[in-house]
């Protein structure tokens, strides 16, 4: 089974990022008198944590989170190294395709939390009882810094087409979707959105102006906003949070539609420490961590509560493809091993 590989490939990936892993558990805002530890494995924007730990402190104040956190992939590679021995407890926020992916392996304890049926059908498990529930949505996006493209004399593109013209040749980034939840989405998106065949060929003229791949989601917003490159197949909340502290980034959905998959959250079988688990999961399915994550995310998983995000542009919600999430974790093997084959010689050195 081509998943074996994968499980094979990250051992070895998860020895050699250890010494770069983030175990943030300063950001656990538990006290000495901390009765539980959990290890929570996460791709969550670093900056979010501590809000996230804070808030779920005030309700919990004698359960501490020791973070893990790295981007999608990483984790996700990670999780499965560890399917043998596992290290985690609690996965809070990661790709829903990739939590599809570790279900597939019976590595994932099903779960029905307390306040379940307050979430969108889209956001859980199918299962009677799920092994994962989702937090929000995020949602691909082109960051472009306005003030390269008039200072180079680029047009402004409108979409994912436009970014294969020779006008653009070098001048575009995007994230390695081995490394990034975020890659994963538009790969697998435009495999849906041109078919097999037509996304194949999409990303083949498009290999032609990509600059490098980066390992991070949020990465090649952050250098639009920066001025190091003129064009970044990010986010829409990493473009809206860079827009917000005054970057001249314009947030662009291309009009194909967008790629997008849900952050989630999931018990880890074999965990020791089940009932404080299953505190923290029935935590986060609450209105209170939906209003927090609805804070960066314009859709979450209760409906009804979200406000509009600040800089997100209008339409967004209605450019969302009808993602087949359980394909996108069915091939996730085979997509990524074609997809390295064919342009990983322009990905950035780890």
């Amino acid at each position: 089974m081509k998943t074996r590989r994968l499980i094979a490939g990250a051992a070895s990936l998860a020895t050699g990022m250890a010494a770069t892993m983030a175990m943030v558990a300063g950001l656990g805002v538990g006290t000495a008198r901390a009765e539980t530890e959990l290890t929570v494995y996460t791709a969550v924007e670093a900056e979010d944590l501590k809000r996230y730990a804070e808030a779920f402190n005030q309700d919990h104040p004698d359960i501490k989170i020791n973070w893990v956190r790295d981007s999608t992939g990483v984790v996700t590679a990670k999780l499965l190294a560890e399917k043998n021995n596992p290290q985690a407890d609690v996965v809070w926020g990661l790709a829903a395709t990739s939590l599809l992916l570790l279900k597939g392996e019976d590595m994932l304890a099903p779960y029905a939390p307390k306040g379940l049926d307050k979430l969108s059908a889209k956001f859980r498990d199918s299962d009677g009882t799920p092994s994962w529930t989702g937090m929000d949505a995020w949602i691909a996006a082109l960051c472009v810094n306005t003030a390269e493209l008039q200072a180079k004399n680029l047009p402004m593109p409108a979409s994912w087409a436009d970014l294969t013209k020779p006008v653009y040749k070098g001048y575009v980034v995007m994230p390695n979707p081995a490394s990034s939840g975020t890659g994963f989405l538009d790969v697998s998106s435009w495999l849906q959105i041109f078919g097999e065949a037509g996304g194949w060929d999409y990303m083949d003229k498009l290999h032609n102006n990509i600059a490098w791949y980066t390992h991070s989601g949020s990465k090649p917003c952050k250098q639009a906003a920066a001025g190091e490159i003129p064009i970044g197949v990010s986010f829409a909340f990493r473009g809206a949070k860079e827009k917000a502290r005054g970057a001249p980034v314009e947030i662009v959905i291309p009009t194909e539609g967008v790629g997008w998959d849900m952050e989630a959250t999931a018990i880890v079988k074999g965990t020791k420490k089940m009932d404080a688990a299953k505190i923290l999961v029935d935590w986060t399915v609450t209105e209170k961590a939906n209003r927090l994550y609805n804070e960066g995310y314009a859709v979450v998983a209760i409906e009804g509560i979200a406000k509009p995000v600040e800089h997100f542009p209008p339409g967004i919600v209605n450019a969302m493809i009808d993602n087949n999430f359980l394909w996108a974790a069915q091939n996730r093997d085979r997509i990524l091993t074609e997809w390295q084959k064919r342009y990983d010689a322009k990905s950035e050195a780890k």
